[in-house]
């Protein structure tokens, strides 16, 4: 009998409407993390990048799991040169949400610290994990320039190419070959870049004198 009083209470119990108070609670926090969301982005738009550090803090001590805090907090520290610090922040973001930005925001810390190797890796994770996107190939192009695979650079430049044919990215290839020695694929991008930069300019119309009716 006792048993069944007790799984009869904890049914009753379980099934109960959460209480006022709690709701109040989670209204009150959610308001509190959306308002220091707003100072972030305040404070990162104006260039007050301290004031942005303590809000995001203050995010961390109320959800110790954001990783989306620990990422902006990581490029935060990257824009004051804090390199050790910006690296913890996109591993501990990358340990709670595995994502392609975390990967490349550290990668580009690994690559600005002289870690090459290290940065290489991230890149082709990132790449692996999210492959659509010129600025990893990049990226990993300039990182593979630095270790001395000037053939992985140049495929890497292309395939940026291929998904973004802007002029940046074609003056990048251009340049690229141009290191290589490959001086007629150099010449043959910069001629594309030269037709390309022709059909953006837009064609002015010749206006005709009006004729004067006497």
């Amino acid at each position: 009998m006792l048993i069944v009083a007790f799984g009869i209470y904890a049914i009753r119990a379980l099934s109960r409407p959460v209480t006022v108070p709690e709701i109040t609670f989670t209204t009150r926090l959610g308001d509190r993390l959306e308002k220091l969301w707003s100072i972030v982005h305040e404070s990162i738009r104006d260039k007050k990048y301290l004031r942005a550090e303590k809000a995001l803090l203050t995010i961390l001590r109320v959800d110790e799991r954001n990783a989306t805090a620990y990422n902006r907090l990581g490029i935060l520290y990257a824009k004051e040169h804090e390199f050790a610090n910006a690296i913890e922040c996109f591993e501990i973001a990358q340990s709670l949400e595995p994502s392609a930005s975390s990967l490349h925001n550290v990668g580009l810390v690994y690559f600005e610290t002289a870690q090459y190797e290290k940065a290489r890796v991230a890149f082709e994770q990132a790449i692996q994990m999210e492959g659509n996107l010129a600025a990893r190939y990049i990226a990993y192009a300039k990182v593979q320039e630095k270790l001395g695979n000037a053939k992985k650079m140049i495929e890497a430049v292309e395939k940026a190419v291929e998904i973004e044919p802007n002029p940046q990215s074609l003056t990048i290839l251009a340049d690229a070959y141009e290191r290589s020695g490959e001086h007629q694929l150099a010449e043959d991008i910069r001629q594309k870049l030269q037709r390309m930069q022709k059909a953006a300019v837009p064609q002015r119309r010749i206006r005709q004198p009006r004729r004067v009716v006497m």
